[in-house]
C-alpha cells in the first residue's frame, strides 16, 4: 500500500514537475484572460484600448509569478494606433488563485511609429509639462521605444519607469528660433529626465553631431545641457541669430567657415520662454568674411572697409544670461592685405569692451589730428583697450601704437559716434610725422584743465587751420577746457621753426574760444598770435610777425618773399569772417599770374624785375571775406617803387577763380597824381617820370586754367588814385 502511494505521489511530482517545466519552457497560449488584460490597461486610463491575439502565458515558479506576453498587439488611443512588436507584463500567482487579476509590471516594444503618436500616448498615461513641451515642438519623425512601466497595488504607475529607445529623421521647430532636421538619436526617459545618446542632425541649416544632451525638469522648469560638435563647413550665420537674440545684430557676413567643440545649458520655464544660456566654444575659425560691423575705422586706416577678412584664428567663446566672452588671435586681412590680430571682446547687452594687438605691416595707418603716417613697409604694434558704448560712443583706454623709433601713447579717449574727440587724459607723443619732423611732447589732465609741455613740435596742421580759416577745429565735439602750453621747438614748416613757444589756449562747446601764444624765431624777431570771442560771440583773431616769411612761403604761388612785417585781422560770426591783411616794406621775386599780366601788357621790363632780382612793395592790404569756402575780396592794394595794384573778385574753393583789376606802373601814377592841382606838386615835385599808363586786366577760370585779358587805361580811376595817395600820406 505504501508502495503504491509512494508511486503515485512519484507520478504526481513528475507530473506536476513536468507542467511545471513545460509552462515556464513553453508556457500556454489562450485568449481566456484577454478581457482581464484590457481592464487592467484600462485602469491606466479610460480611453487606452489595447487590441490582443493569442497571449502566451509562461510560468516563472522561482517568484511565484506568471508572464504574459504578446505580439503583434496594438494600443489603441481614439483615433490612434499604435503597433507593438511585444507586450510582456508579471502577475502573481496568487492573485490568479484568488481571482484578482492585477498587473505587477507592464513592457512594451514598439514597432517604428510617428513621434507624435508616442506622445500623445505617453500623455494619456501621464499628464507632465515636459511632455506637452515635447508634444508642441515635434513636427515629425519616427520613434521605437522599450517601454518599462511598474505598478503599485492600487494600478497607478510607480515613478521608476524606464523608456529607451532610438528616433530617425526626426523634426522639431523650437519656439521658432531653432528649426532641428533629419534628426537621429538613442534616448532614454526616467522620472524628470530625458537623456539623449549619438545625436547625428542639422540645426538652423548647420550639421551638428553630439555625444550627449541631457532634459530635466525641477518644478516645471526643464534644464537643458549637453556637448555639441560641428566638422568644417561654410554657412550662414544669420541662420543662428534667432537663438542668439541681438548679440550679432551690430555685424553681417558674407561667409563663416569653421570647426568647433561646444558646451551649453540653458533651461525653458512653463511659458516656453528659453531662459539662462550658457555656451563654452573652442572654435578653429577657417575663413570668416565681414561684410557688416560697427567700427568704422577708415579714417585711421585708409584701406578699411567693411569687409573685413579673418582666416586661421583659434577662438574661444563663453556665452553666459547675454554677455558674450570672445578670445581669439589669427590673421586679418585689411583692404585685401595681411595682418596679424590678437583680440579680447566682452559684449554685455550691447556694451563692448575689448583688448587688441593688432600688427600692421602692409597697411598705411594715419592719425591726421596727429598728422603722423607710418610707413607701408615699416611694422606698427598696435594696443587698443576700451569700450564701445550702446550710444555708439567710443572710448580708448589705451591707445599705444610703437613702430621702431616711434611711439605715441593715449589714455582714455572718448570718441562720439562721428569719431570726434569729447573728453581725453594723458597724451604722450615721440613721433616723426609725415614732414620727418620730431614731435616729443607730454599732455597732462590737471583736473579740468590741461598742460602742453615738450622739446619739438610740428605746428604746420595748428596753422593750416588759422590761417586757411576753416570752420573750427573738427576733431573735438563737445568740448570745454584751457590747455597752457610751453614747447622749446615749434616747426612751422618742414625748415622754418621757432623757439619758447608758450602761451594758452580754451576751448568751449569744442570751438577754440581764447588763443594767446608768443614765440621768437631764431633772428629774435616775434610772433604773436591770438584769437578771442567776445560777448557778440564774434572770434577776433589778430596774427603779427616782423618775420613773415615763413608763413608767407605756404602759398605755392608767391616764391622769393623777404623781409617785411605781417599784421592780420580778422572778425568771425556765424560762419562769416571780415579780414584784413596788411603787409609793409617786403619784396617778392616771383608771382606768376602778374609775370603773366605785365607780359601781356607790354611792361616786359617790369616782368623781368619781377622775374628776376624781384620787386619791392611799401604797402600791401587786403580786404576780404569768407564763407564756407566762398572767400570775396572786396579790395586788393599794393603799391611800391615799380607797380602798384589795385584788384577785387572772388575765389570759390578749388572750383573758380574771378578777378579784375588795374595794373599802374609807378611812372604812371607820378604823372597822374602830379596833375592835380598843388596836391600832386607837393607829393611828387615839379617832374614826372616818362612811362606808359597801365592796365585793366580780368582773371578767371579754375585754378589750374585761368584765363587771364588785358586792356590798355589812358585814365586812371579816382578810386585807385584815392587808395595811392591814402598810402603815399602815410609813407
Amino acid at each position: 500500500m505504501m508502495k503504491r502511494i509512494i508511486k503515485i505521489l512519484t507520478i504526481l511530482i513528475v507530473t506536476l514537475a513536468a507542467i511545471v517545466i513545460y509552462l515556464s519552457i513553453y508556457g500556454i497560449k489562450t485568449k481566456m484572460f484577454n478581457n482581464e488584460i484590457k481592464k487592467n490597461v484600462s485602469k491606466i486610463n479610460k480611453n487606452i484600448n489595447l487590441s490582443l491575439n493569442e497571449v502566451n502565458y509562461l510560468l516563472n515558479p522561482l517568484n511565484f509569478s506568471i508572464n504574459i506576453s504578446a505580439k503583434n498587439s496594438k494600443i489603441l488611443l481614439e483615433d490612434k494606433s499604435l503597433d507593438l512588436s511585444a507586450i510582456t507584463t508579471n502577475i502573481s500567482l496568487k492573485s490568479l488563485i484568488n481571482s484578482q487579476f492585477t498587473i505587477d509590471d507592464l513592457k512594451i516594444l514598439t514597432k517604428e511609429i510617428q513621434i507624435k503618436d508616442l506622445i500623445s500616448l505617453t500623455r494619456a498615461v501621464k499628464k507632465s509639462p515636459q511632455l506637452f513641451v515635447l508634444d508642441n515642438i515635434t513636427k515629425e519623425g519616427l520613434i521605437s521605444a522599450n517601454i518599462n512601466l511598474t505598478f503599485d497595488l492600487d494600478g497607478e504607475i510607480k515613478n521608476n519607469y524606464q523608456i529607451n529607445g532610438t528616433v530617425k529623421k526626426a523634426k522639431f521647430n523650437i519656439f521658432n528660433k531653432a528649426e532641428i532636421e533629419n534628426l537621429n538619436l538613442s534616448f532614454n526617459v526616467s522620472k524628470n529626465q530625458l537623456t539623449l545618446r549619438k545625436i547625428e542632425t542639422k540645426l538652423n541649416g548647420i550639421k551638428l553631431k553630439s555625444p550627449l544632451i541631457k532634459i530635466e525638469e525641477k518644478k516645471n522648469i526643464f534644464f537643458i545641457n549637453g556637448k555639441i560638435i560641428n566638422d568644417q563647413q561654410n554657412f550662414d550665420i544669420n541662420k543662428l541669430k534667432p537663438m542668439i537674440g541681438d548679440l550679432l545684430v551690430t555685424i553681417e557676413t558674407e561667409k563663416i567657415d569653421f570647426n568647433s567643440i561646444n558646451t551649453f545649458s540653458f533651461n525653458v520655464n512653463k511659458n516656453l520662454k528659453l531662459n539662462d544660456l550658457k555656451l563654452e566654444t573652442n572654435l578653429n575659425l577657417k575663413n570668416f568674411i565681414t561684410v557688416k560691423n560697427p567700427l568704422n575705422l577708415k579714417v585711421f586706416l585708409p584701406n578699411y572697409t567693411e569687409q573685413v577678412k579673418f582666416e586661421n584664428h583659434k577662438i574661444q567663446i563663453k556665452l553666459t544670461k547675454n554677455i558674450l566672452n570672445i578670445k581669439g588671435e589669427g590673421d586679418i586681412y585689411i583692404g585685401g592685405e595681411l595682418e596679424q590680430l590678437s583680440y579680447k571682446i566682452n559684449n554685455n547687452n550691447g556694451r563692448i569692451t575689448f583688448d587688441t594687438k593688432l600688427n600692421i605691416k602692409n597697411n598705411p595707418l594715419i592719425i591726421n589730428f596727429l598728422d603722423y603716417k607710418k610707413k607701408k613697409t615699416y611694422s606698427s604694434e598696435i594696443l587698443l583697450k576700451g569700450i564701445y558704448k550702446k550710444n555708439k560712443e567710443l572710448i580708448f583706454q589705451t591707445i599705444s601704437i610703437i613702430e621702431r623709433n616711434n611711439q605715441i601713447l593715449i589714455k582714455d579717449l572718448l570718441l562720439s559716434k562721428n569719431f570726434k574727440i569729447k573728453d581725453l587724459d594723458y597724451i604722450k607723443l615721440d613721433y616723426r610725422n609725415k614732414n620727418d619732423l620730431l614731435n616729443s611732447l607730454e599732455l597732462k589732465r590737471n583736473k579740468a584743465n590741461f598742460s602742453i609741455k615738450g622739446k619739438s613740435f610740428d605746428a604746420t596742421q595748428f596753422i593750416n587751420n588759422i590761417m586757411d580759416d576753416e570752420e573750427g577745429f573738427v576733431i573735438f565735439e563737445n568740448f570745454n577746457s584751457k590747455f597752457d602750453i610751453k614747447i622749446d621747438t615749434t616747426y612751422l614748416n618742414k625748415n622754418d621753426y621757432t623757439k619758447n613757444l608758450f602761451g594758452n589756449f580754451i576751448f568751449k562747446e569744442s570751438k577754440l574760444d581764447k588763443l594767446n601764444l608768443e614765440s621768437t624765431f631764431p633772428n629774435n624777431k616775434k610772433m604773436i598770435l591770438s584769437i578771442e570771442t567776445n560777448k557778440q560771440k564774434e572770434t577776433i583773431t589778430k596774427f603779427f610777425s616782423n618775420h613773415p616769411k615763413p608763413l608767407i612761403k605756404r602759398y605755392n604761388f608767391i616764391k622769393g618773399f623777404k623781409e617785411g612785417y605781417l599784421d592780420f585781422y580778422s572778425i568771425k560770426k556765424d560762419g562769416i569772417s571780415d579780414s584784413v591783411l596788411v603787409i609793409d616794406n617786403f619784396k617778392v621775386k616771383e608771382v606768376p599770374v602778374f609775370a603773366k599780366l605785365l607780359s601781356l601788357a607790354s611792361l616786359q621790363g617790369i616782368a623781368d624785375l619781377l622775374t628776376g632780382e624781384g620787386i619791392r612793395f611799401t604797402d600791401f592790404e587786403m580786404r576780404y571775406s569768407s564763407q564756407k569756402g566762398f572767400t570775396k575780396i572786396e579790395e586788393m592794394f599794393a603799391i611800391g617803387p615799380a607797380i602798384s595794384i589795385l584788384m577785387d573778385g572772388y575765389i570759390e574753393s578749388k572750383k573758380l577763380v574771378s578777378l579784375r583789376g588795374t595794373l599802374v606802373p609807378a611812372t604812371t601814377i607820378n604823372r597822374s597824381i602830379a596833375s592835380i592841382p598843388l596836391l600832386g606838386k607837393i607829393l611828387i615835385g615839379d617832374k614826372t617820370g616818362e612811362g606808359v599808363f597801365g592796365v585793366s586786366f580780368k582773371i578767371k577760370g579754375p585754378p589750374k586754367n585761368l584765363s587771364t585779358t588785358v586792356n590798355p587805361i589812358k585814365t586812371l580811376t579816382p578810386r585807385f588814385i584815392t587808395r595811392t595817395l591814402e598810402k603815399i600820406k602815410k609813407n
